[in-house]
């Protein structure tokens, strides 16, 4: 298994923008696809979006147009940019990666590591 280190995060004011980062370390990054998943204040963890292993990427309706995804092979990083924040995106977000899994791998119990999840809060 990958151990996956996150940054970033914080308070933003809505239209604002963040950048999550995540660094892997303990396996072959580049054999891992790369999820993001955001869970609010009492809600269940959801999916945000993910980055293949070789290439492509997929991303949750409500995040589409406004975050991004990409990732750094050689440093073993994979980033979330987040766009024109708004409240509801407030929550708690973590990394999480699947050895060769694809951009269709949406259901976090199929991830094998976590990040340790960091706070984003958005303020009206």
């Amino acid at each position: 298994q990958v151990q996956l280190e996150q940054s970033g995060g914080g308070l933003v004011q809505a239209g604002g923008s963040l950048k999550l980062s995540c660094v892997a370390s303990g396996s072959t990054f580049s054999h891992y696809s790369m999820g993001w998943f955001r869970q609010g204040a009492g809600e269940e963890r959801e999916f945000v979006g993910v980055i293949g292993w070789n290439t492509g990427t997929r991303y949750a309706d409500a995040v589409k147009g406004r975050y991004t995804i990409s990732r750094d092979n050689s440093k073993n990083t994979v980033y979330l940019q987040m766009n024109s924040l708004q409240s509801d995106d407030t929550g708690i977000f973590y990394c999480a990666g699947r050895r060769f899994g694809s951009i269709y791998v949406t259901q976090q119990k199929l991830y094998d590591s976590w990040g340790q999840g960091t706070q984003v809060t958005v303020s009206s």
